[in-house]
């Protein structure tokens, strides 16, 4: 049976491929129109949206990155979506993102987790914590 989070509903310019053979990906999202779009798309589901808030020079943000993207392979059960601070300034200030990288993580279009800092450790515990309720 398809996923409603199957690639086929996602932009193809917002994905980036996280191994060929997972077909796991994180959705990087570019706009302010992309993002109510995934909005729109995941936020009324039961499935968490795990969302890294981070910016191109930001080294701590840099360094945690092929763990968010190797997290998403092995984390189905959630979507992962990744903003870039600069580009979408209204949507990090809609969420109070004050450091980076921040990750927040929604289910039903609730914040339900956070995590600031590049601590890959905390972020997998709670992934695994919000995945298990």
């Amino acid at each position: 049976m398809g996923s409603l989070f199957s690639r086929r509903n996602r932009p193809a310019a917002a994905i980036e491929e996280e191994g060929s053979e997972s077909g796991a990906a994180v959705i990087t999202v570019h706009s302010d129109a992309e993002w109510s779009q995934n909005w729109l798309t995941h936020s009324q589901s039961n499935k968490l949206m795990v969302i890294d808030f981070s910016a191109s020079w930001c080294g701590p943000c840099r360094f945690i990155e092929p763990y968010f993207k190797e997290m998403a392979t092995r984390f189905t059960g959630a979507v992962f979506f990744k903003i870039d601070v600069d580009q979408l300034r209204k949507v990090s200030n809609q969420w109070k993102v004050e450091a980076m990288p921040t990750f927040v993580l929604v289910k039903r279009g609730q914040e339900v987790g956070r995590v600031v800092g590049a601590d890959k450790d905390e972020l997998e515990r709670t992934i695994q914590m919000h995945l298990n309720m």
